[in-house]
């Protein structure tokens, strides 16, 4: 714990809890809409265990460095591309992320009704299938939050307390992030797309297709601007309407 005296290594730590605390984002997305399909006592219970999980196989990885660097070792060959099972993890967990994508899309169109939807949710989603798929999609995104410590830190205590504090403050995100997206069906419209931007740039960094992560949150970024411009016009909208219905 030398570092502790080092300003330098201070402000490295800084860095890499808000990077941590970026990268994880489209995790929290991605926990919240799955929460979304629990009936509502049950959802910040799923959350925190599924952020738990985050934190715990982030951890677990790296106290396991010299396994970890293995992963990128050729395991096979297909059409002259060595694959690792790096590859291979990415690879499926960004086609897991298209197929769940996809699937709470069609799920969102299929459902008209928001009582419909509600019983669909409840009869559905059962609490230990959803902490599965959670747990599942996590080691997908721990992979790319260990890559970055490990590029970054030399020390194993920064990248593990940056972790910590990073998950700590998405403890406290979750739940306003989740209820956000509950309560704008385009939000969530809109979320889910982004997961499908990130699963097709995880099948990408599996091929060796390496695509800047600036570009993708940039795109994000203006996404979710616009989207909150849309909200706002909305919003406005409806105050003028409710005023005009008024009796003067």
């Amino acid at each position: 714990m030398e570092w502790i005296t080092d300003p330098q290594l201070w402000v490295a730590l800084a860095t890499l809890t808000a990077l941590e605390i970026v990268l994880g984002v489209d995790n929290i997305i991605f926990i919240s809409i799955l929460c979304g399909r629990l009936p509502e006592h049950q959802r910040a219970k799923a959350r925190t265990i599924g952020l738990m999980l985050a934190m715990l196989t982030r951890i677990a990885l790296l106290f396991t460095l010299s396994w970890f660097m293995t992963l990128t070792e050729p395991l096979l060959t297909i059409f002259s591309k060595a694959i690792s099972w790096r590859d291979l993890i990415l690879i499926g967990g960004g086609l897991f992320l298209l197929w769940k994508s996809v699937h709470e899309i069609h799920n969102s169109l299929e459902y008209n009704d928001a009582r419909d939807t509600d019983t669909a949710i409840v009869t559905t989603a059962s609490f230990g299938a959803i902490i599965a798929q959670i747990a599942v999609i996590d080691i997908v995104f721990s992979l790319d939050s260990v890559i970055t410590a490990v590029g970054m830190v030399n020390e194993l205590s920064i990248m593990v307390i940056a972790i910590v504090i990073a998950v700590s403050v998405m403890l406290f995100a979750a739940g306003p992030i989740g209820n956000f997206v509950d309560r704008h069906p385009t939000i969530k419209m809109l979320a889910l797309a982004f997961l499908i931007l990130v699963g097709f740039a995880l099948i990408g960094e599996g091929w060796d297709l390496h695509i800047p992560k600036g570009y993708i949150y940039f795109a994000m970024a203006f996404s979710v601007a616009v989207e909150i411009l849309n909200l706002r016009m909305r919003a406005n909208r409806r105050t003028v309407e409710l005023n005009k219905s008024l009796p003067k």
